[in-house]
């Protein structure tokens, strides 16, 4: 008999990896600090620029995310009386959950998908595909709704503005590192062979740092839906309608090219499953197979 799995259990271990792996993007963004410190001597200017420029950056969109993620994919008000089960499923698992209601949307999309916004729970939206409403019962829409109420009840899109402050700070420094050293024309006059070593060090962690950072900003958002899952299991206190749900979108052949036409490639990570299908390493997402798979030890 296969191991049970506690949705508790489930939820505060990959809360856990996620906040491990934030550290390690901390980790970066000192070494990177430590290194150009020895090349330059002061390695601040580099990282009140970047910490700015990210921090600006990234608030933009914070503040207008839930406003944004709707306009992006044409998503129009859901009407109560068209959409009575989408509200009644929204409002029984707010009621539930003791959740403020947030706004409900729908896309005009032949996929089944979903994706949650707002910085926070007061501020929410819900936006469902019509292929969703169309291709789900009740119970697998419940599932869905209740995994998308999950993100916000997380703060994940709070979670990941701070993961893409840090991962932009990386980016951002690197860049006028890189930058600096053309127009110095290599630092300053650091002698002997540690000055070399540092330096190639640098340019080394430069041109590989943001690549790393970036690839663990995608392990956190896959963290993320791990816990969301689990999450949604304890606000229904049942696995089978997400299972069938995340079956339904596994099995379901949808041409891949129309989507991009539709879904922006900035707002993937927000939906329940990855619009554009990768399944790897630079995936927001995990596995569908291996979603379900710990879905159904619950």
């Amino acid at each position: 008999m296969a191991e049970r799995i506690s949705f508790h259990e489930q939820i505060a271990r990959n809360k856990r990896k996620s906040f491990f792996l934030v550290f390690i993007v901390i980790l970066v963004i000192i070494a990177l600090a430590y290194v150009i410190g020895k090349i330059y001597g002061d390695p601040f200017v580099f990282l009140i620029f970047g910490t700015i420029i990210a921090i600006i950056y990234s608030l933009i969109g914070y503040y207008g995310s839930s406003k944004l993620a709707v306009a992006s994919v044409n998503a129009k008000p859901a009407d109560r009386h068209e959409h009575r089960q989408y509200y009644h499923i929204v409002e029984g698992l707010c009621l539930a959950s003791g959740m403020p209601m947030p706004k409900l949307y729908i896309m005009e999309n032949k996929q089944i998908n979903a994706f949650a916004s707002g910085r926070n729970p007061e501020s929410s939206v819900i936006c469902v595909t019509t292929g969703a409403l169309e291709k789900l019962d009740k119970h697998e829409l419940e599932g869905v709704l209740s995994h998308e109420l999950s993100h916000i009840a997380n703060y994940d899109i709070r979670f990941m503005t701070l993961t893409a402050i840090l991962v932009g700070m990386v980016a951002i420094i690197s860049e006028i590192f890189l930058r600096s050293l053309w127009y110095s024309g290599g630092g300053n006059d650091n002698k002997g062979k540690s000055g070399v070593i540092f330096l190639l060090i640098g340019i080394l962690l430069a041109i590989l740092a943001p690549i790393f950072v970036q690839l663990v900003q995608l392990a956190i958002s896959r963290k993320r839906e791990y816990a969301a899952d689990a999450s949604a299991v304890k606000f229904t206190r049942t696995p089978t309608g997400l299972i069938g749900a995340l079956k339904k979108i596994k099995h379901e052949h949808i041409d891949v090219k129309t989507s991009k036409h539709q879904i922006s490639k900035a707002i993937a990570p927000l939906f329940i499953s990855n619009p554009f299908k990768n399944e790897d390493v630079t995936s927001t997402h995990p596995s569908l197979s291996k979603r379900i798979e710990i879905l159904e030890k619950m």
